[in-house]
């Protein structure tokens, strides 16, 4: 019987051993674990990435940007973390540091719109209007960008600013040809026109803006624009109601401020 039972035990023994050695041979290859790594990096710098959004929402813009630069580090091949900390970049006036990192997300993908509209709109910010209508027009003439009025409102207003006032009325009104509820293409044509001297222009215009009710410093700065035209036109019980709501809506806002300037004045 004690036989019996060790010659049960041999086949066993083999099978563990052969097991064992399965388990030792098995593991990952080099390649596999690499690929493993950078999953997991990647994984790091996309959590990274949305708690930078979410504080990019609620206007915490500088741990945004601490965040993005984590990201960064972990994933700089990443073209929405790139886009992303131009974004944050432009939000705290550092806009060379913003077309930085919006030119590496168009190096990453040269046909990326969102990429191209926001290097656009920075460069006007920082009054390089040339460069600026320079990137509008690539968006204009790109037949699968699918927000034309955008990009003709970035040319129309960059054409505006070096004093291509005809050219920048007609890409304002075909880009509210496109949409007419967007306001950057409203106020920027109103604003043309009252410089002009299109003055009932100008205030339908502005009109328009405030009928979309959009943020409190748009609505401040057509409020202050109607008034500064009740003014030109000699109407000063006109324009104090737009100067008050401006100052109201945005108190601290340079609309507002500039509001309560005038009505210091006619009061």
């Amino acid at each position: 019987m004690l036989r019996s039972r060790r010659a049960l035990s041999i086949p066993a023994l083999l099978a563990l051993v052969a097991l064992a050695g399965g388990c030792v041979t098995s593991g990952p290859s080099p390649a596999e674990q690499r690929a493993e790594e950078e999953k997991r990096v990647k994984q790091g710098a996309q959590a990274k990435y949305n708690m930078a959004i979410d504080h990019l929402r609620t206007g915490r813009n500088g741990l945004a940007l601490r965040e993005l630069m984590t990201a960064e580090e972990m994933d700089p091949s990443d073209k929405w973390i790139q886009l992303a900390m131009g974004e944050a970049y432009r939000r705290v006036d550092r806009p060379e540091d913003a077309i930085v990192h919006l030119e590496k997300a168009l190096a990453l993908d040269p046909a990326w719109h969102s990429a191209r509209l926001n290097l656009s709109g920075v460069y006007i910010q920082m009054g390089r209007h040339e460069e600026a209508a320079q990137h509008a027009q690539l968006l204009v003439d790109d037949p699968t960008f699918d927000a034309p009025w955008r990009g003709l409102t970035n040319l129309g207003w960059a054409q505006y600013r070096v004093g291509r006032k005809e050219e920048a009325r007609g890409n304002l009104a075909l880009a509210i040809q496109y949409n007419e509820r967007y306001w950057p293409a409203l106020l920027n044509l109103g604003i043309l026109e009252a410089e002009e001297g299109r003055q009932v222009e100008a205030m339908a215009l502005f009109q328009d803006v405030l009928d979309l009710e959009p943020a409190p410093l748009v609505q401040a700065e057509a409020h202050y624009r109607m008034g500064q035209i009740f003014i030109a036109l000699g109407q000063q019980e006109k324009a104090l109601p737009h100067f008050v709501a401006s100052a109201e809506v945005k108190p601290k806002g340079q609309w507002g401020k500039k509001s309560e300037e005038y009505l210091k004045l006619l009061r």
